[in-house]
């Protein structure tokens, strides 16, 4: 059975129509023939105008990162325009897509299939979004589809229906006025006044901000210096309609600007409008949408949010922030996993507006920009920072050899801790959340390891049975292998037995602890309380914390990442700038043998000078960020084939592949996972991107065995 089936060829500068038969499945022995709808030439026809449509297709593949040309049926002429969503045929199957260009021909030789339907008019994918997607995607070898997954938001059909508000983008001015009271906070810095001069005026800055460990502390609120300064840096720009994003780590720090946002008259966006668009995953897909659509109607100029904020389709761009870049937030989980700096970085060059990367301390990329030249610094003089800052005190194990063997808190942490509760609230920083995470044979002090995964066991409790870190086995009955003893010792301390510690030593004593097991608290009044955290968890205070005794200085300053030194310094550096200054009694203790070199930067308050002598450090022994490298993860044979096939830039280099310590579930018959190291000079990082995505190209265009896991800038080694 046969039926007529119209299709369109396609050559350069014509589309005419055939019609030619289709084949019929033939049906079972002794059951009816069903017969098709025979599809004639009058039923779909192409638009008169521009009847081909460009789409970027959501198919990930890296050798198919390229546009597709589809036929526009003539009922979908005024709605398929360029940046809407469209649903098309790709294979065996219906995929999403956008519509890039509308043209009068194709290139292509075949024959085109029409465009499914128009999902929705609204032209989301604007063409500022599209070129900063693509830029993001070249940088990290990764596809455009992939990065246009992170950049636009799901549809709310609901919220893209409703009734438009009113919004608050003002009207541009004439000229830019001198940031006077409105820009007061910037005047503690060297460069501040001027730079917010400079993107009121419409030029387009860069400059790296190491922000003051405190500001005038409200007594009453739970005020933070950072905010106060980056709200009136986004009126400055409000106030001559200029557009602005700002990138922060978490919804805990965009609240906090909002508020100083709101303050100054800048309210978020509503159902009844607003000034200021909020990009936050946790506020929900509606809420979420909501404020992109202001953001791309030009209902407002200003967007605040976290790491997909940075692609915000913000009208009159003059200036992109991100604060806080050493948070690990800040890199995206999803594949090509970019990070907001550098995203940000990438649009500031695109779109020629100002940029701001902003940080109580300065982490090693950042730093590697100022030593290039591309930015400037804003920082305040040694003067100021004095008298802003707390005083620190290093209690390390030199420090207090007098009193024979060190406890995890020798005596001079109580006694700051005791004379701190007489004044107000004390911050106790924690490296560890739990009771005990780790712990070890008593007998041989080898580390404990479940049974089924070979996991580190921990303890969630003191009487409890100790559990796996890994598969959340429990282990009862434990026996060491090693010397087939069964009494355990405490290896590390978490947050939640420290906390134990500080209630039973200070019985009368409100003792809080925050953290992910617990729940983060995101500010207290300020009282007399012991305050438990771990790293990133620390709440705010009225007036600042009396004092914060920051413990286990030597786990903090382990870790695997190439870069675990600047982690320790920042983390240390987030926590003591909640202490109220030097000149109102604040003083911080560091506690245990950590890094040398990040230990004194934070006892004088100088992560710019530390970030400065290690980057020189890593230009001389060649290491990032002052190189470009890429991870290549897979079995040893993938690995190696596709080593084999990658081009290096000049420059570049291999080193490994080594073999990998597989955690639970992860070896293979193919044995355990191995990872090779790509090194090129920074000059051709572009180059080593090109030819990481050609290579993956190719492998998935021969069907390549095995799978090989690619990543450029790998947050374990930046």
């Amino acid at each position: 059975m046969w039926t007529s089936c119209a299709r369109l060829s396609v050559a350069s500068d014509t589309i005419t129509r055939v019609t030619e038969p289709a084949a019929q499945q033939p049906a079972l022995p002794g059951m009816p023939v069903r017969r098709s709808r025979a599809v004639g030439a009058q039923d779909i026809e192409p638009a008169t105008v521009d009847p081909v449509a460009r789409v970027v297709v959501d198919v990930p593949v890296p050798h198919l990162d390229r546009l597709f040309d589809y036929l526009v049926p003539s009922s979908m002429a005024d709605a398929a325009q360029p940046g809407t969503r469209v649903k098309v045929r790709f294979g065996a199957k219906d995929v999403d897509g956008y519509v890039v260009e509308r043209a009068g021909a194709s290139d292509h030789t075949g024959t085109l299939a029409f465009l499914r339907r128009v999902v929705s008019a609204e032209p989301v994918l604007t063409p500022a979004t599209l070129a900063l997607c693509r830029a993001v995607a070249d940088h990290y070898a990764g596809t455009l589809p992939d990065v246009l997954r992170l950049a636009i938001p799901g549809r709310h059909a609901r919220t893209e229906d409703a009734e438009r508000p009113a919004g608050s983008a003002p009207e541009p001015t004439a000229a830019a006025p001198v940031p006077g009271e409105s820009a007061s906070a910037w005047a503690a810095y060297a460069g501040g006044a001027a730079f917010v001069q400079h993107v009121q005026a419409g030029h387009a800055p860069r400059a790296v901000w190491t922000a003051l460990p405190a500001a005038e502390l409200d007594p009453e609120a739970a005020t933070h210096g950072w905010a106060v300064a980056l709200a009136q840096l986004l009126r400055a720009c409000h106030d001559v309609a200029r557009g602005a994003i700002v990138v922060l780590p978490d919804g805990r720090d965009v609240a906090r600007l909002q508020v100083e946002l709101e303050r100054l008259g800048l309210p978020v966006v509503g159902r009844n409008g607003g000034a200021v668009g909020r990009l936050v995953a946790d506020d929900g897909p509606a809420a979420r949408y909501r404020s992109f659509l202001a953001a791309l109607r030009g209902d407002v100029r200003i967007v605040i949010g976290t790491r997909a904020a940075a692609f915000a389709p913000v009208q009159d761009l003059g200036l992109v922030v991100c604060w806080d870049d050493a948070d690990p937030n800040h890199r995206e989980q999803r594949s090509p996993a970019p990070h907001s700096r550098e995203v940000l970085a990438l649009r500031s060059e695109l779109e020629d507006c100002a940029l701001l990367i902003g940080s109580p301390a300065r982490s090693a990329p950042a730093q590697a920009l100022v030593a290039a030249g591309w930015v400037q610094e804003i920082v305040a003089d040694r003067a100021t920072v004095r008298a802003r800052a707390p005083r620190v005190r290093a209690l390390t194990s030199a420090e207090l050899a007098s009193e024979g063997a060190v406890a995890r808190i020798p005596s001079a942490a109580w006694r700051l801790l005791r004379d701190g509760l007489e004044r107000g609230p004390v911050l106790v920083q924690v490296p560890r959340k739990g009771y005990v995470p780790v712990v070890v044979c008593q007998g041989c002090r080898e580390a404990a390891r479940c049974r089924e995964c070979h996991g580190p066991l921990g303890l969630g409790a003191v009487a409890g049975d100790p559990q796996c870190g890994w598969c959340g086995r429990l282990a009862a009955g434990w026996r060491c292998p090693e010397c087939a003893g069964t009494q355990l010792r405490f290896a590390r301390i978490g947050s939640d037995r420290t906390a134990e510690e500080l209630g039973r030593a200070f019985p009368g004593a409100t003792v809080r602890v925050s953290g992910a097991s617990t729940g983060v608290l995101d500010a207290l009044p300020s009282r007399p309380a012991l305050v438990v955290a771990t790293p990133g968890a620390e709440p705010a205070v009225a007036g600042g914390y009396a004092a914060a005794v920051l413990l286990d200085a030597a786990l903090a300053s382990l870790g695997m990442s190439m870069f675990a030194t600047h982690d320790a310094l920042h983390r240390w550096i987030s926590a003591a700038q909640l202490v109220r200054p030097s000149g109102q009694g604040g003083i911080v203790a560091l506690v245990g043998d950590g890094d040398p070199a990040a230990t004194a930067a934070l006892v004088r308050w100088d992560p710019a000078g530390f970030a400065a002598r290690d980057h020189a450090e890593r230009v001389e022994l060649g290491l990032p960020p002052a190189v470009r490298v890429a991870s290549v993860t897979g079995d040893r044979m993938s690995v190696a084939a596709f080593l084999d096939r990658l081009t290096l830039p000049p420059g570049g280099a291999v080193l490994g592949p080594v073999e990998l310590a597989a955690e639970a579930g992860e070896s293979t018959l193919a044995g355990a996972p191995v990872r090779a190291i790509v090194r090129a000079p920074r000059g051709q990082g572009r180059a080593l991107a090109h030819a990481v995505k050609g290579a993956l190209g190719g492998r998935t265009a021969r069907k390549d065995p095995g799978a090989v896991v690619v990543q450029l800038d790998p947050a374990e080694l930046l």
